[in-house]
């Protein structure tokens, strides 16, 4: 069976986001949750659709190979996650804390590409695409994420104080 490894590695990631998000939506506030797991999931579309577009990365094994190009599983429900949790982390810190948290939840994610790109057939880096496009790309889609949900509740604040 080719691909075997590939594809229990997914279903395995599949079903340990899957099964973590009804811990994640049961904090305060929820709107938040979902409006940082929605927006990420949007702008993870709208990116990986441009690299593989433009032939920087290819997922040879992914989930709904003939619908998308893109991956659906990453871009959809495992980086969502993350922000959440993320944006649950760091609601209340200063900038450089969140920045600095950021970087921790980044790395391993970071890690975890480099080796599959390496070692798998789940993503293949092409034409000019180096490790450091992954980890720059992360970090600013995490820190403009961050920064995005962080002005929403700074104006979600203001509107409550003056109803």
């Amino acid at each position: 069976m080719k691909n075997k490894f590939e594809k229990r590695f997914l279903r395995v990631l599949f079903i340990l986001t899957l099964s973590a998000l009804p811990f994640l939506f049961r904090k305060h506030p929820m709107k938040d949750s979902m409006l940082t797991f929605l927006l990420n999931g949007y702008t993870n579309g709208i990116v990986d659709r441009f690299v593989v577009n433009h032939k920087l990365i290819r997922y040879p094994v992914r989930y709904f190979r003939k619908e998308f190009k893109i991956h659906v599983l990453f871009d959809f429900l495992l980086y969502p996650t993350v922000s959440v949790i993320l944006n649950q982390l760091t609601k209340n810190d200063k900038p450089l804390v969140i920045i600095y948290k950021i970087l921790l939840f980044i790395f391993p994610m970071f890690f975890i590409e480099l080796w599959a790109e390496r070692k798998t057939n789940l993503i293949t880096w092409r034409r000019s695409w180096k490790w450091y496009h992954t980890l720059l790309t992360l970090t600013v889609k995490s820190v403009l994420n961050r920064l995005i949900i962080g002005a929403i509740r700074v104006l979600d604040k203001k509107i409550e104080k003056s109803s």
